[in-house]
């Protein structure tokens, strides 16, 4: 695909103004950390931290692309810890209040990374969790193209990530880089900034040109931008070619000491021990001490020539990875330490970079004069990079129940592809929102028949070789117009894309419904990049299924433990785990009616293959009392039964509310009378517990209905899953306990074998009842 060219720049600005705002900016983010750490009062004493070092590495490729290349269709996600940069670019642009630039880290200031939701200027894509900031373009970018196929005008851009090197040893990104649907992404373009260090040294070994190799099998345009202009002229004369051999030769860590040495300390050095020592020392002996000292750090990432040579040279046919070698703490006093990741400047160094690039550090935050080039510059550009304002469209309405009972036995992890076909004939137009995607598991997670209907996704239409065998059940039917996207077998690329689906509404003012399934033990493996979605604004559901030891011969490997308590500590999210298919369809229209708004949020819903009876289910015939037992699910729970002077409440949560059941029966016969209360959303009940304590704002109604203080009894509480996830409804009314569920890898046999392994058996749930009770 070709990028557009609407906002293409008129005639190139003078590259010396370029310098200036470089200059700036260099100061700018410096004096941002600087005053945090050095000027600000801090009371307690701990540590505020920034980097320096970090941002100086990336100012130069930054003022490049803002002030000569970016559109205001691109989109940029800026490495972690070059944050500083951004908010300086952003504070010359206009976007940024002066009154913010002192702020960093400061509650209510400045994040410590770039986030969409929380910086109080433009951020693009949060960042802080390394490899997932990176990649989120990425998704990004088919975020935007499946926007466009179902309607929506999000135009066009390119996706620029900035990132270390370092970076690239995160699985995250070469998850992202091999995915077979990213070669046709042109829009994609990776600046990484190759300063050859980690937090905590000089990486000894790059291995620079075996990465170049791996993003070109890939597919990508590789540049690589490893020495500036400086130094290449002085690679030119005689003795140059000794010279530019004995550097890229040279250690990683041996070059990096180069950039501590002042002049006669270098001249020492640099030649080496090689046959070619004597001739680039006399190369050297023509090139004065200053010259030569700038000449050694003059890479390619901090040379405005060679930058823009290099934006201007991406093929938008295909992604693009720049290899800009650069110098982490250009300019600074730290530059090219080992240690100097979180290093700070001290005043007098802070004094010294000031008079060499025109800043005052007095009036840290001056502006250029109105009257100066450079003033001119950064209001053309922030006239040309002006973005309206989005205004995101209304989510289509949902319907809140079917009015269908499903009968016979069933599985909430069937329910799920059943609410999904049920949405095109129900609410067609809801429906054409719906967005799934998954990792390879589409027939395994009952997805087949939402496939076979709405068709899987493609940029252009594919034949399907398999449309005529009458043997083939799901139909891979590619188009623009299909609804399902499957990835390869990484969860972190689906929970990236699915979160980049999610912010659509917000992006583009498009909202999408878009639910990821993924085998629920796996949850754990995409959280970490599907939480940081969520962080950055994306909205969407989780599907987690098959879940825990229900499902019982695929053994310890398959069986999920401490899910149900990740979607109850899940910030941002909301989770459920039915029981029952009519739970499912409930909650799981109402948790799409959370998603595209300003006031929405993210779900997780944990379901099952194991069959259960749906006549358990018990639901009511009066309309109002299935209105009532529907908002009761909805907010997390509901008595399934009552019995007169019970003498033990049962909560259990999922499948085993049908060994909840079968238990109240026999305690029955025992003389002692049990209340089950069927759990859909321990995270919506601790919620309301948490608001009833005072601790946050909530109505407490469906405790009040659930779990009266009138009918408080001791508590059993039951799940496929840790114990502890439900032994918080104790408190509730303050009474005896007994909490079960799951707390060891399981192992392959039967349900039977397994829920008594476990004890989370109708027997268990028996005794546990009864040492409460007598």
């Amino acid at each position: 695909m070709k990028s557009s060219t609407t906002g293409a720049r008129p005639v190139d600005p003078d590259l010396e103004v370029l310098a200036e705002i470089e200059n700036r900016v260099l100061w700018l983010s410096s004096a941002i950390v600087h005053h945090a750490n050095r000027v600000r009062p801090n009371p307690t004493g701990l540590k505020v931290g920034g980097h320096q070092a970090s941002s100086a590495s990336m100012v130069s490729l930054m003022t490049a692309l803002w002030f000569r290349h970016l559109r205001p269709e691109d989109r940029v996600s800026v490495k972690p810890h070059a944050s500083p940069v951004l908010h300086s670019i952003n504070y010359l642009l206009g976007r940024l209040d002066a009154s913010y630039l002192p702020r960093l880290r400061e509650f209510g200031g400045l994040q410590s990374y770039p986030s969409r939701t929380k910086d109080p200027d433009p951020v693009d894509y949060s960042t802080g969790s390394v490899g997932i900031g990176a990649t989120a373009p990425v998704w990004g970018a088919l975020a935007r193209r499946y926007t466009a196929s179902v309607g929506g005008d999000p135009g066009t851009g390119r996706q620029y990530s900035l990132l270390g090197d370092a970076e690239l040893d995160e699985g995250a990104v070469w998850e992202a880089v091999l995915d077979p649907s990213v070669a046709d992404l042109g829009e994609i373009v990776w600046v990484v900034d190759m300063n050859r260090q980690s937090l905590d040294r000089v990486v000894p070994d790059i291995a620079a040109t075996k990465l170049q190799g791996m993003f070109a099998a890939a597919g990508w345009q590789v540049m690589t931008l490893k020495y500036g202009r400086l130094l290449e002229e002085i690679f030119a004369r005689p003795g140059g070619d000794e010279l530019r051999r004995r550097i890229d030769e040279m250690p990683n860590p041996e070059y990096q000491r180069l950039l501590r040495c002042e002049g006669p300390d270098l001249r020492r050095r640099l030649p080496g021990t090689g046959p070619g020592a004597p001739r680039i020392t006399e190369l050297i002996a023509d090139v004065d001490d200053d010259t030569l000292v700038e000449a050694v750090a003059n890479l390619g990432g901090h040379d405005l020539h060679a930058l823009d040579a290099a934006f201007t040279a991406i093929d938008d046919t295909r992604p693009t990875v720049i290899f800009a070698y650069t110098v982490k703490g250009h300019r600074l006093a730290t530059k090219g330490h080992p240690q100097n990741h979180s290093a700070l400047l001290t005043e007098q160094q802070m004094r010294d970079l000031a008079a060499r690039i025109g800043a005052d550090p007095d009036d840290p935050w001056r502006a250029f004069p109105p009257t100066g080039e450079a003033h001119r510059l950064c209001e053309k550009t922030a006239e040309l990079l002006h973005r309206p304002a989005v205004r995101p469209a209304t989510p289509p309405e949902l319907p809140t129940d079917f009015g269908r009972t499903p009968k016979g036995s069933a599985t909430t992890q069937a329910a799920l592809g059943r609410v999904l076909l049920d949405l095109t004939r129900q609410a067609p137009e809801a429906a054409r929102r719906i967005v799934t995607v998954s990792p390879d598991v589409s027939s395994t997670t009952n997805l087949g028949g939402w496939v076979n209907k709405v068709g899987v996704w493609s940029p252009r239409e594919r034949q399907d070789w398999f449309a005529d065998d009458a043997e083939t059940i799901l139909h891979w039917d590619e188009k623009p117009t299909g609804q399902h996207i499957e990835l390869g077998i990484a969860e972190t690329n689906l929970v990236g894309l699915l979160s980049e689906l999610g912010a659509t509404w917000s992006r583009w003012g498009e909202p999408l419904l878009p639910i990821g399934v993924v085998y629920d033990p796996f949850v754990e493996r995409a959280l970490e990049p599907w939480s940081y979605g969520i962080y950055a604004g994306g909205q969407s559901i989780l599907v987690g299924t098959p879940s825990g030891v229900s499902l019982a011969a695929e053994g310890g490997a398959h069986q999920s433990i401490k899910t149900p308590s990740i979607g109850l500590q899940q910030p941002g999210c909301v989770t459920y785990e039915p029981a029952f298919a009519i739970d499912t369809e409930w909650t799981l229209l109402a948790c799409l009616s959370q998603l595209g708004r300003a006031d929405g949020n993210s779900s997780y819903l944990r379901l099952s293959t194991r069959p259960v009876d749906q006549s358990l289910a018990a639901v009511p015939d009066d309309p109002a009392a299935r209105a009532r037992r529907r908002r009761q699910a909805v907010a997390g729970a509901y008595p399934l039964r009552r019995r007169a002077g019970a003498r033990v409440t049962i909560a259990a949560m999922g499948a085993v509310v049908t060994e909840a059941l079968a238990a109240a029966d026999r305690l029955e016969r025992e003389s002692v009378p049990a209340d089950v209360i069927c759990v859909t959303s321990p995270d919506l009940l601790y919620r309301v517990l948490r608001a009833r304590q005072g601790h946050e704002h909530a109505d407490t109604w469906i405790l009040d209905q659930v779990f009266p203080a009138d009918r408080a009894t001791p508590l059993v509480t039951v799940l496929d899953g840790h114990p502890h996830t439900l032994s918080f409804l104790a408190t509730v009314n303050k009474v005896a306990t007994s909490a079960l569920g799951v707390t060891g890898f399981g192992q392959s046999g039967s349900i039977t074998d397994v829920y008594r392994h476990h004890g989370i058996d109708a027997d268990s749930i028996v005794s546990a009842a009864l040492d409460l009770t007598t």
